[in-house]
């Protein structure tokens, strides 16, 4: 495997662990659903990329068929096989029967050929940009060298290894419903590792695309996405929205698996099951909610008591005053708790000097973590010792200085009789 793939793995698979950890860390409710679906039996997942942290759920882990929703899979074992995405390939006779299963099944296509030659990349745009069947079945052969069996095995293997536990590929496309299934959890998890493809990402968010002439085509020809969400004059349209992919079946009615993002913070979107009167209206109503209610906040400010330890050798305080050495900020609802875990000392003996450093605070937010602050005095804490010794040295100043007058008075006294001795011996002579 060569450098950029292994990196685009290992950051896909990043995200997913991210996204498998947090799906599986108790205690962490997702919101109450702010719109009412079409239909209650309706799947709905909506998470926070940054954080992996679950949004809304609704029927999120029920297993349903997936149509199209199929080529986010198809499309990342292509990007991640390194193949030359420039490159040209022919499409061979054994696709033949495929194409025409495509046909019957009436899906839908960009109308490649038997003995085409067409370039890679343009397979990738026809895949996501008009989702082509025919684009799917072409891209399963090259990478599988002719055995599209062996390349839904392969899908099935990586699905695994994103963490996917209830999902099943039966083909490359996701024209044939029957047995090839998933659940919006689980596409969560696919879609997180195609959104860490920049290559990937271009397609998906493109809204029109010229494949030009080949050798069986003698015109260039226009293709146009399939999401309407990147279409500035539909009326869902959203300058938020990041690609992603859309689906159809009769059986798994309206799938949408899209990703938002604005002011440096990114969603991941999965709704199944829906029906093309209101796909687009739930997936920007509910984009919009999510991007209206959470936001940043301060979580953590420097002047606020965050906790205190027991403080020792000192009679005039009990315990010590911990601050924040920083302030700390977080993304989140308005009704999101702010927590913290702290690491100090059982208990510390004064002298404790101001702008000390006891210990750490780490915040957070609705149970996910935010950050670590320092904790930090923000006065001096004199010891016993320290306050009887400073007493004990003005005592003693004091009373060297009541000496010292005595003893000058002493001297000024015998110095007046001794004279006065000496003024009555003078008399008498």
């Amino acid at each position: 495997m060569n450098r950029p793939t292994f990196l685009r793995r290992s950051t896909a698979l990043l995200l997913t662990l991210v996204l498998m950890v947090c799906a599986a860390l108790p205690g962490f409710a997702a919101y109450q659903m702010p719109i009412q679906t079409a239909s209650d039996t309706e799947s709905v997942y909506l998470f926070n990329l940054d954080t992996g942290k679950p949004i809304l759920r609704q029927n999120s882990d029920q297993q349903r068929y997936i149509a199209s929703l199929t080529k986010m899979m198809t499309a990342l074992l292509f990007l991640e096989s390194g193949k030359d995405m420039n490159a040209e390939i022919t499409i061979p006779t054994s696709l033949t029967q495929e194409f025409k299963d495509i046909q019957n099944a009436n899906g839908s296509t960009m109308n490649l050929r038997i003995g085409e030659t067409v370039r890679r990349i343009d397979l990738l745009y026809g895949l996501l940009v008009a989702s082509a069947n025919d684009a799917a079945s072409v891209i399963a052969s090259d990478v599988s060298g002719g055995d599209l069996t062996a390349f839904v095995a392969q899908m099935n293997a990586r699905a695994k290894e994103l963490g996917c536990t209830d999902t099943t590929f039966t083909c490359v496309h996701g024209l044939y419903d029957y047995g090839n299934v998933s659940t919006a959890e689980d596409l969560a998890k696919i879609a997180a590792a195609c959104y860490a493809n920049e290559t990937y990402m271009q397609a998906a968010n493109t809204l029109t695309y010229t494949l030009p002439a080949t050798n069986l085509h003698q015109n260039e020809r226009t293709i146009k996405s399939t999401n309407l969400m990147l279409d500035p004059e539909y009326a869902y349209h959203r300058d938020y929205v990041r690609g992603m992919k859309t689906g159809f079946t009769t059986l798994a009615g309206r799938c949408f698996v899209t990703f938002a993002q604005q002011d440096g913070h990114t969603y991941g979107l999965v709704v199944l099951g829906s029906d093309m009167n209101n796909i687009y209206r739930e997936c920007a109503e509910i984009l919009d909610w999510a991007f209206s209610n959470f936001s940043d906040r301060q979580l953590v400010d420097t002047e606020t008591v965050l906790t205190t330890i027991p403080l020792t050798k000192c009679r005039t305080e009990e315990a010590v005053e911990l601050y924040a050495a920083s302030g700390l900020s977080g993304y989140g609802h308005a009704d999101d708790e702010v927590t913290f875990e702290f690491s100090v000392p059982e208990s510390t003996s004064a002298t404790v000097k101001e702008g000390a450093v006891l210990g750490t605070a780490t915040v957070y937010l609705d149970g996910y973590e935010m950050g670590t602050v320092d904790l930090v005095t923000h006065k001096e804490y004199v010891s016993d010792f320290r306050t009887d010794a400073k007493t004990t040295l003005l005592l003693m100043a004091a009373l060297i200085g009541i000496l010292i007058v005595l003893g000058f008075l002493t001297m000024v006294a015998g110095g007046g009789s001794l004279n006065l001795r000496r003024r009555s011996r003078s008399r008498k002579r």
